[in-house]
């Protein structure tokens, strides 16, 4: 897909308008009951109408780990990633066997990572997960990589404290319905459309667990890409207190082979259309220009996405 939109792009420069509808582009976002997945496909429709001949669509994937992987294969051309996993992927460690050439196009809105149980499990800390089956995310995605580095900060073997189900977030509201699992972790936005549901199931009340005080521990295994972050009472239905998290940004990527013009204009519509993308998800909310560089990201902006920050007055940090 990526080859074939990088040739597509070129061959636009030499036959005319005539040629525009040629470009296609597919947006790798994540599971249904999760943020990516809805934003996605808001911003594959965004894209579609504002740039000429070209058209998007939105496929569902595992998330980051998987999307990183596709961007890389050329079998996506846009994907929707954790800061963390697109670090990882650059870097050619943990779920990569070898450095992937992606790039960002912007910084989205920060992830809350979310361990989610209900009343009468008696689940109320961290700790009390041990001995516990509990969902740590959907094979592939990010929120598998984050869940397990919690874990581990709080002195948890993934393999031998807990027993872990490798499920979807909707899956894993499905399993706590069901008393199949004790609590699941999420990594996404606020509200998360499957978390909500389990929120608003009559008979369950929602808890979120407090897991602030992990961040140092993971800041300093594995750089300072997590920050202590809330989510506040009420963001769920029954949600009684605020919840003290770990966050971590989410990015927009793209290979580093994408046409420079074409990234750019990606880029250009992502801010530009920043109330389309919000009609569909409040997450969109967080996009901030401004924040580009002063956020940053683990993984080198892709130049057409730079010429459009340095359009708008943006200036690296030195």
């Amino acid at each position: 897909m990526l080859r074939l939109a990088a040739v597509t792009a070129l061959a636009l420069v030499a036959a005319g308008p005539a040629a525009a509808q040629q470009i296609r582009l597919s947006v790798a976002t994540g599971g249904t009951g999760g943020v990516y997945y809805p934003l996605g496909g808001g911003l594959a429709n965004v894209l579609s109408k504002a740039l000429p001949g070209v058209e998007v669509t939105a496929e569902v994937t595992s998330a980051s780990v998987d999307n990183i992987k596709l961007v890389g294969a050329g079998k996506a051309d846009i994907a929707f990633t954790l800061a963390d996993t697109a670090a990882d992927g650059f870097n050619g460690v943990g779920k990569f066997k070898e450095k992937v050439p992606v790039r960002a196009l912007a910084v989205l809105y920060a992830n809350k990572s979310q361990w989610v149980t209900v009343e009468g499990t008696g689940v109320e800390r961290m700790q009390d997960l041990k001995g516990r089956r509990i969902g740590t995310g959907a094979p592939g995605s990010g929120t598998e990589v984050i869940a397990l580095r919690i874990l581990e900060a709080y002195g948890l073997d993934p393999e031998k404290d807990v027993t872990r189900e490798k499920l979807s977030v909707a899956e894993s509201v499905n399993a706590l319905k069901d008393r199949k699992i004790d609590a699941f972790f999420w990594s996404g936005g606020v509200p998360t459309a499957a978390v909500t549901d389990l929120a608003a199931t009559p008979g369950m009340r929602i808890k979120l667990i407090d897991h602030a005080d992990a961040v140092p521990a993971m800041v300093k295994k594995y750089g300072s890409l997590y920050v202590k972050g809330t989510i506040p009472a009420g963001s769920y239905p029954g949600q009684a207190r605020a919840a003290q998290v770990a966050d971590v940004w989410n990015l927009l990527v793209v290979n580093e082979k994408m046409d420079e013009k074409l990234a750019h204009d990606v880029a250009q519509t992502v801010f530009e259309k920043k109330a389309d993308l919000a009609a569909v998800h409040s997450e969109a909310k967080n996009l901030d220009l401004a924040a580009q560089y002063e956020v940053g990201s683990p993984v080198p902006f892709h130049p057409g996405a730079a010429r459009y920050f340095a359009e708008k007055g943006l200036k690296p940090k030195k």
